[in-house]
């Protein structure tokens, strides 16, 4: 059983928790306590783009070997998951994720209880306050976005491929590919019209943005907006695990 009704409320002291990212150019991995710190340095391999399901399970289970001991393990998935079952995984070049139940695969392979989240909506259970709405974007190789009310998760929404602007969707707009093409300045006038974007459809309280790409915002945000650190995909695999 790899879905939210199984586990402690994932604050349980001493408890090892396996968090492992994959991203459409690195799959990273640390072991964290259960309040959320690193106990261990992040793991890193690029990804192997391309490759299957099965393969790039492999993959991360090399990658974690040296890791040492963990009781469980959060994974975040640049994709729409739904009960460990991947169902959209646009950057990882392979549609044989689709229907793909990596929860299942990685608890064969690991051995220890597995759940598996959108990316993003994992990032923002680490930075969120719990109060009101609160959104979260990443900005990395694609765009990432996570919707909370009163510190829940709302339902995964794709928002990544959404039309945006002059015909062309989100990811299209502000990916990582669109922000070596265009250059540095038009890639930060798009986040910003992104961001007042969101504000208007979501009419959020705070929004956190995340992913390796935040720190090449050149612009100081509203006050309604901060900029969190990379590593909250890690820490936000304890948040996962409570009920």
């Amino acid at each position: 059983m790899a879905d939210a009704e199984r586990g402690d409320n994932g604050t349980k002291a001493g408890t090892r928790t396996l968090c492992i990212d994959v991203g459409g150019t690195g799959l990273k991995a640390a072991v964290i306590d259960h309040a959320g710190k690193m106990l261990t340095d992040r793991a890193r391999v690029l990804t192997p783009v391309g490759d299957t399901p099965d393969q790039i399970v492999q993959v991360l289970a090399k990658l974690v070997e040296p890791l040492g001991g963990f009781q469980r393990v959060s994974v975040g998935f640049p994709g729409v998951v739904r009960g460990g079952r991947v169902l959209t995984a646009a950057n990882l070049g392979n549609d044989a994720w689709q229907g793909f139940d990596l929860a299942k695969a990685l608890e064969a392979s690991l051995g220890k209880p597995v759940r598996v989240a959108n990316d993003a909506d994992l990032q923002g259970l680490a930075v969120i306050a719990g109060k009101g709405v609160e959104m979260v974007i990443t900005l990395g190789t694609g765009f990432g976005t996570g919707l909370y009310l009163d510190g829940r998760l709302g339902p995964h929404l794709e928002l990544a491929h959404h039309p945006f602007r002059h015909g062309e969707t989100y990811e299209q707009q502000l990916g990582n590919a669109a922000r070596k093409e265009v250059g540095g300045g038009r890639w930060n006038k798009r986040v910003k019209k992104a961001i007042d974007t969101v504000r208007r459809l979501t009419h959020f309280d705070h929004l956190y943005v995340g992913g390796g790409n935040a720190k090449k915002l050149d612009f100081s945000p509203d006050p309604d907006v901060s900029i969190v650190s990379n590593d909250a995909g890690m820490e936000g695999g304890v948040a996962l695990w409570r009920d």
